[in-house]
């Protein structure tokens, strides 16, 4: 039977669990390939951009399941075979698929009409310029998601929950008694049969919190969460860059939210508020806004304090670096951020610290030391 340890350090409990006498380790570095596939090479097909990643070190890759040069999600949904192919060109390079991604689709479930025209882009060609249609086929681009994902052999999924409140998302003017709730009654219509597709299919189906969704905080995932009857398969990615943005406990969030947390963005940030701007950024670009992204370890986040605190919880999914940066290159940036996540993965222990001092166990000395008969 799996034996749990309990330490208490820092300012909270810290959990650390162990099975079959070895801590559970985070997996990594891997990578997201949204921000580096192109036309160009190595980044214009799956076989040659993983091929690249590998030649950096990275021993994963997530892919965004809208690039028809990296996958095709119709087809991975439909035949095993092709999945099979799939895995034998990433496996040629000693790299895994960690989770594929319908953020933009995820985005689609859910549009206020204030971004219609915004996101419409998001959309195939063919559902543009028809709210009703392109929602339909959003959905169904997260059912085709949750098949492939079972397909491919993978058990969690991301994507954006989209939004329907987030152009009241600051209280003026006054909100009208009920607005919220009913924008979270209908998010929670939307994604309650995807998430039953995702439970059939075996998937975790993880939101990321972002701002600019409706699930942007701890308090909106919890929201969402109780819409959607706790439903098992409503999980999270946890991305601190978005929490150092809107200046939240990151640290603290992983405490609260361990269990839910099945997904890991490895991206940095800083904030820098002035006596001019502040939080919301004061309309400027990313260069010159107090909160930026930034390539990992030129920001302001405490990464050796985030992989301390996931490890001692038992977090064993991959480390996957989200590269967005407004100053550095993105190959500079990739090439940096392999050996940087690499650095950060803890090799955990497979015994206790001071093993050396234990006295073994025995049932009546352990009375005996505690006074009792």
């Amino acid at each position: 039977m799996p034996a749990s340890i309990f330490f208490i350090k820092y300012f909270g409990l810290l959990k650390i669990i162990k099975e079959g006498g070895k801590m559970k380790k985070i997996k990594g570095p891997a990578i997201f390939l949204a921000q580096f596939v192109g036309e160009d090479e190595p980044f214009n097909s799956l076989d040659n951009i993983c091929k690249w990643a590998s030649s950096l070190g990275y021993k994963g890759v997530q892919i965004p399941s809208w690039d028809g040069r990296l996958i095709d999600l119709k087809k991975a949904s439909e035949s095993k075979d092709y999945c099979d192919e799939i895995k034998g060109i990433t496996k040629k390079y000693n790299i895994e698929i960690t989770e594929l991604s319908t953020h933009l689709q995820g985005q689609l479930v859910a549009v206020h009409p204030a971004y219609d025209t915004a996101f419409d882009g998001f959309a195939a060609p063919e559902v543009r310029g028809n709210p009703k249609v392109r929602q339909e086929w959003a959905v169904n681009q997260l059912m085709m998601a949750a098949k492939a994902s079972n397909n491919l052999g993978l058990d969690k999924h991301v994507t954006f929950s989209g939004a329907l409140a987030w152009p009241y998302v600051y209280p003026w003017p006054q909100r009208p008694e009920g607005l919220i709730e009913n924008a979270f009654d209908e998010l929670s219509k939307r994604w309650k049969p995807i998430l039953d597709h995702f439970d059939q299919n075996g998937v975790d189906l993880c939101y990321e919190i972002h701002p600019g969704e409706d699930l942007h905080d701890g308090i909106t995932f919890e929201m969402f969460l109780e819409k959607v009857n706790n439903h098992k398969r409503c999980n999270m990615l946890f991305d601190p860059s978005h929490y150092v943005l809107q200046h939240l406990d990151y640290l603290s969030h992983i405490d609260i939210y361990h269990e839910k947390i099945k997904m890991f963005h490895v991206k940095d940030a800083e904030l820098n508020p002035s006596g001019k701007q502040g939080v919301y950024g004061g309309f400027q670009s990313w260069v010159n806004r107090a909160g930026r992204f930034r390539s990992l370890g030129d920001g302001q986040v405490d990464f050796k304090s985030i992989f301390s605190k996931l490890t001692s919880y038992g977090y064993d999914g991959w480390a996957v670096l989200e590269w967005e940066c407004c100053l550095k290159h993105p190959e500079d940036g990739a090439r940096e951020g392999a050996e940087f996540i690499k650095n950060h993965i803890i090799n955990t222990t497979e015994k206790a610290f001071d093993d050396f001092a234990g006295s073994g166990s025995d049932i009546k000395a352990n009375k005996k030391m505690l006074g009792i008969n």
